[in-house]
């Protein structure tokens, strides 16, 4: 039998592509479905089967799959439900590798659907044709340079977000992709009639491009495998799980949204805890925690220290302790070496750390976070973003052309390149918040170098959360 990866990677990585059911009509799932990859740089073949048509965006169209003369890596159907029973035969006499399956109409749709959807299944198998769907929104593969879902082309990135909503999931990623959280793959599973989340998940586990794995699930249809195998995965990378359907009137919408049983909250919630899996409260903290579990260094514990303004230290402060997070008061040697390192009029630093909103450079910055870091009764530091004199209007200028001194955006620069190597430096993390949201081309140093950026002190402290569960997980798994 293939592998996981052999089975999968005719889906997420192929060299062509055939639309079953394509169109001209603007709109339509079939012209979608030709329309996005040729004008997000598909790189492989692209063949519309379509009986009534000659030409489709200017590609020659072919009456059936088994007209195409070359190789199909991978079948997009998007006929109506009734016709994909006979066009999934036509993809195994055409030996097609992989299948998805975009319409509706299925399982979800009641008995009848049951019934089509049983028998699409019964003839991939025996053709052994892997399938995403139905009842889906399509893919996107960075590794594979496909998008069948987005408008535009996500950012790629390291974060494999699964999806058993395509519409809501869509919305998500687009989200994410303007928060700037990099994807390595979207994937939205519909009904999951062949291919499950465990599977997914199994090959997302073996993906070099994934670094951190979010889920969006409403119910399960192999649980017991996904969460046997969930325990096994977190050993390498960590799974955010968001769950739909929690309550009693969510559970009974999903099973006409994607024909599932949501299940028990408590016994759901019990085995998150158990196997590890870090459980997101609303949708788009997923990629929040996500993002900070990508590259930087997990904690020992949950001891955290915080720099910022003072409003920002209060509600970072409150946000830690809300989630179980500890922010402990300095020792007085340590309260007496910041106090060298900050302006005469700053408050006593005993955790928050407070400039007083005093002009600081850079380097100023750093130098504090590295000492926090030193501490060891501290395992993660939540800071601003250094501020950056020249954004903040503080720049020494020249007084002939009022443009900033050299020396002051080199030395801003370096700066900002000391602190991006200190996680690795001392082996902790740091989160930081940005104050402004114009331009800083600090904050491309710090991003390049794996340290997420984040707008609200909320969000950093969920961040940290995630690591600080992450690092629990990998930990009671050792």
């Amino acid at each position: 039998m293939k592998s996981i990866v052999d089975q999968f990677d005719p889906i997420f990585k192929p060299k062509s592509i055939a639309i079953l059911g394509a169109s001209d009509r603007p709109g339509k799932w079939g012209y979608i479905m030709v329309d996005r990859p040729l004008k997000t740089g598909f790189s492989g073949a692209i063949y519309p089967v379509n009986s009534n048509k000659d030409k489709i965006l200017g590609l020659r169209s072919y009456r059936s799959v088994l007209d195409i003369p070359d190789q199909v890596d991978l079948a997009v159907v998007t006929a109506p439900a009734p016709a994909t029973p006979e066009l999934m035969r036509e993809c195994v006499k055409k030996r097609v590798k992989g299948a998805i399956l975009i319409p509706g109409g299925f399982a979800e749709a009641g008995s009848a659907g049951k019934a089509l959807e049983n028998e699409v299944v019964r003839i991939a198998r025996a053709g052994r044709i892997r399938f995403v769907g139905p009842n889906c929104m399509g893919i996107w593969s960075a590794a594979g340079n496909l998008n069948l879902c987005f408008h535009q082309t996500p950012k790629p990135g390291a974060i494999a977000f699964v999806s058993q909503s395509g519409t809501f999931g869509g919305y998500l990623s687009e989200i994410a992709n303007a928060k700037g959280y990099g994807l390595s793959k979207f994937i939205s599973i519909g009904n999951q009639a062949n291919i499950t989340a465990s599977e997914y998940l199994e090959y997302l586990a073996e993906d070099a491009e994934t670094k951190a794995i979010v889920f969006y699930v409403e119910g399960f249809k192999d649980g017991n495998r996904f969460f046997e195998l969930a325990k096994e995965v977190i050993k390498r990378k960590p799974i955010v799980i968001y769950k739909g359907g929690s309550t009693g009137a969510g559970a009974r919408a999903t099973l006409s949204h994607t024909a599932s049983l949501a299940g028990s909250e408590d016994v759901f919630e019990g085995m998150c805890r158990q196997v590890g899996l870090i459980r997101a409260s609303e949708a788009i903290h997923s990629f929040e925690m996500a993002e900070a579990l990508v590259e930087q260094p997990l904690p020992r514990g949950k001891r955290v220290a915080i720099m910022g303004s003072g409003g920002q230290g209060v509600v970072a402060t409150d946000a830690c302790a809300s989630l179980g997070l500890e922010v402990p008061e300095f020792d007085e040697e340590t309260v007496n070496s910041l106090k060298k390192l900050l302006p005469p009029h700053a408050p006593p630093a005993r955790n928050p750390v407070d400039f007083a909103g005093s002009y600081r450079t850079t380097l100023d910055e750093t130098k504090v976070i590295e000492k926090l870091l030193s501490l060891d009764y501290i395992d993660g530091v939540i800071t601003n973003v250094p501020i950056n004199p020249m954004v903040w209007g503080l720049k020494p200028t020249s007084a002939d052309t009022d443009k900033p001194l050299p020396d002051t955006i080199k030395a801003t620069f370096q700066a900002a390149e000391l602190f991006a190597l200190l996680p690795k430096r001392y082996n902790k993390p740091i989160i930081t918040l940005r104050f402004r949201r114009t331009d800083d081309p600090t904050i491309n140093i710090l991003k390049e170098a794996g340290i997420p950026v984040y707008d609200t002190p909320e969000q950093c402290a969920r961040a940290m959360y995630a690591l600080v569960k992450y690092a629990e997980a990998r930990r009671a798994a050792e």
